[in-house]
């Protein structure tokens, strides 16, 4: 039974993985299809996000009331929904609303599938099985552009929605079977979201997880109209770009998980930044030169994939364990945090797109630049007194 369960949260996984990346492919073609600008086609990006963000803070709230189970079967409904109207939309009004259905939906799934390991697991082990679906959630991101690429390439736009609303079948049907119904433990007094907001460590370690995750998808974002348009790569070509950054962060989380007891995590931690303090300075230089080059820019935001993966896989756990019995609250302010802050980097890139890396390079940098100071900080404030903080 419990391989059952862990093969339904692998399934989870693979659908978030793909909902956010199997469909960007086709990009140029809705935006020739529907007559969009840059701006309109990121949109689907930026609405699915606010659809994510919107459910986020419901999801984590019913999640620590009433258990994992009937939020997932919810949400998994929604993106049903929202994918049989992005399939069979008449309008681009309607794909934006299935958009939107789909970020609802998806949201349970994306938070509680790691918080079903987190209610049965010790810290060390959880920070093992974050390293694995870390793992497997990132194969299927790599996958998932390849995939969308030649689905668009063969079979244009829709056959990438219906690949979705298989997919989102399949796993409601695994959750219901497989996924338990019981309640977790609460408090006689309830935590509130207010009571996050005031535990200032905590919030610590959430801003350096919002700050880490908005690079990644600024560049999703905005990378197939500058591969594709500006610099001339083939549709087939620009899934092994994408899909390659992911496949890296897959890997590198797989094989932490299997030797990170052997070595210091702090010290991980440091190298780790200094790969991110290493894409910084690339890519600084390379917004200045105006780079052109696709693939010496995909090698230089690299650096910063590799970074981010030790402080995903082994600080995401220890917020968690701030507060057991607020998991799905604190799970649902990383994520809604993230997606918000995300969404209005996207929307900004689109809006400073001129068809040239150097605009982008400099918001990437920005971000990337913060994420590294707030991961010195957590570093300094967190690791020396990690027994404490688990303590509290």
């Amino acid at each position: 039974m419990k391989a059952l369960l862990l093969i339904t949260v692998i399934l989870m996984d693979f659908l978030v993985g793909m909902e956010f990346d199997l469909f960007v492919p086709s990009f140029p073609e809705l935006q020739s299809q529907f007559e969009l600008t840059p701006f309109w086609v990121e949109a689907t990006l930026s609405v699915n996000f606010i659809g994510y963000c919107v459910s986020l803070f419901f999801v984590g709230e019913m999640a620590d009331r009433y258990g994992r189970r009937p939020v997932i079967l919810a949400g998994l409904m929604s993106f049903i929904v929202g994918s049989i109207l992005c399939l069979y939309c008449p309008t681009y009004a309607y794909m934006l609303l299935g958009r939107f259905l789909q970020g609802v939906g998806v949201a349970a799934p994306s938070i509680l599938s790691f918080l079903i390991i987190a209610d049965s697991f010790e810290l060390k082990k959880q920070q093992f099985y974050m390293a694995m679906l870390n793992g497997i959630m990132n194969i299927s991101c790599a996958c998932a552009p390849v995939l969308g690429c030649y689905t668009t390439h063969y079979f244009h736009w829709q056959g990438n929605f219906t690949l979705l609303l298989a997919l989102g079948i399949f796993v409601f049907v695994m959750s219901m079977l497989f996924v338990p119904s019981h309640k977790p433990a609460t408090r006689e007094q309830p935590v509130r979201y207010r009571d996050i907001f005031k535990t200032k460590p905590l919030m610590l370690l959430i801003v350096q997880f919002i700050f880490m995750f908005v690079p990644w998808w600024v560049f999703v974002g905005i990378a197939p109209l500058l591969y594709m348009e500006a610099f001339g790569v083939s549709i087939t070509d620009f899934g092994y770009y994408q899909g390659g950054l992911a496949l890296v962060f897959a890997f590198g989380s797989l094989s932490y998980g299997f030797f990170m007891d052997r070595f210091n995590q702090r010290r991980l931690i440091l190298y780790s930044n200094a790969a991110i303090i290493a894409s910084i300075i690339a890519l600084s230089y390379l917004s200045i030169i105006d780079c052109a080059n696709p693939l010496v820019i995909t090698l230089t935001f690299l650096l910063f994939i590799i970074g981010q993966i030790v402080p995903t896989t082994a600080l995401f756990p220890m917020a968690l364990s701030y507060i057991p019995e607020a998991k799905g609250r604190a799970a649902a302010i990383i994520q809604g945090g993230r997606l918000i802050l995300s969404s209005l980097a996207l929307q900004v890139a689109g809006y400073y797109y001129t068809g040239s890396f150097q605009s982008i390079g400099i918001i990437l940098t920005f971000f990337i630049f913060m994420t590294s100071v707030l991961v010195t900080l957590v570093v300094k404030s967190h690791l020396p007194q990690e027994k404490e903080a688990l303590e509290i």
